[in-house]
């Protein structure tokens, strides 16, 4: 595994071309920035990202050319609409029934979601609790059970949609563990012709086999080292307040704080304690990604992300841009 100081070496470089990257696929999308660049983020910190919205607004599309573009094959990314009916063997894999008479419980996991560096899970909380006990281990641990024993998954980047967040309780736990979470809004109201002229282009991409998208412009190695150098970066003053001192300033992390306390005080939106930890690296991540050093108060505009309910994120969105001063 790379170490910090060859990391060093070439992080300037990483970022810029995970940046263009970014910037490379807007050209494809029309107002779909945001979602982008929350895409980009999460798979640089390796968190996972939550498409709220209907159908039709671009989520798979998104995820697939984010996918192609960094040049990872079919084997690498797995895609599943889960029913309160999938079967755990229909994302972990079928049951090995040879080795089922030898009395061992293994599961063959070729394609499906172990396997898999990035995946898409759409309609993720209409599933079953048997998959969502299964999905809370994955995006804990990075681990599922192979005949009793723990395996580690290959999983990297987690994206997932739903149209709508229940309030059933037993679907909390998963829900938090979507630390962003963003609306797919429609934008044919808006920006009617840019939307057939991008949608028609992709239909003619797609019946002539051309991904233009795929230029190769950063890698997946290229997230992977990203996040390593993060990770490392963070434990190089040997503690987090020293990680402070250098990266997050006093008066923007007092309005981090003002922020989240407004938001649960005034408006009810509940920051657990481990969602605080993941928003500070989060942010972190953000300002060294995209413009190379300490937290910023443009930065903080992350945190309109963070509401856990569909009928909280636009007001969450509003407020945090009250707060932060970029409405009038």
């Amino acid at each position: 595994m790379w170490s910090l100081k060859e990391l060093e070496r070439e992080i300037d470089d990483i970022r810029a071309r995970i940046n263009r990257h970014r910037r490379d696929l807007e050209e494809y999308f029309v107002k779909r920035a945001d979602e982008l660049e929350l895409a980009t983020l999460s798979a640089a910190a390796q968190e996972p990202l939550l498409f709220v919205g209907p159908p039709g607004t671009a989520k798979s599309d998104l995820v697939v050319k984010f996918v192609e573009s960094l040049g990872l094959g079919d084997t690498d990314y797995y895609e599943y609409m889960l029913t309160k009916f999938t079967e755990p063997s229909e994302i972990l894999g079928p049951i090995d029934i040879d080795l089922l008479k030898q009395g061992r419980f293994v599961r063959r996991t070729a394609g499906k979601l172990p396997n898999a560096k990035v995946a898409f899970l759409d309609e993720i909380f209409k599933s079953n609790s048997a998959i969502l006990n299964t999905l809370l281990t994955i995006v804990n641990e990075r681990k599922y059970y192979q005949d009793g024993a723990p395996e580690p998954v290959a999983l990297r980047f987690l994206f997932a949609a739903t149209n709508d967040i229940p309030e059933q309780t037993e679907l909390d736990a998963l829900a938090d563990r979507f630390i962003l979470k963003i609306e797919t809004r429609p934008v044919k109201d808006t920006h009617f012709a840019e939307l057939i002229d991008a949608g028609v282009m992709n239909e003619v991409y797609k019946a002539t086999g051309q991904k233009p998208w795929a230029r190769g412009t950063a890698s997946f190695e290229d997230f992977l080292k990203f996040k390593r150098y993060i990770d490392l970066s963070l434990g190089a003053s040997g503690s987090l307040s020293g990680d402070r001192e250098q990266w997050f300033p006093p008066a923007v992390f007092a309005e981090f704080r003002r922020i989240v306390r407004a938001l649960e005080t005034e408006d009810k939106v509940m920051v657990s304690d481990r969602k605080l930890v993941k928003l500070y690296k989060l942010l972190r991540t953000r300002a060294f990604l995209l413009h190379g050093g300490a937290v910023q108060q443009s930065d903080l505009a992350l945190l309109a992300y963070v509401g856990n309910r569909r009928h909280e994120l636009g007001a969450v969105q509003d407020k945090v841009r009250k707060l932060l001063g970029l409405t009038s």
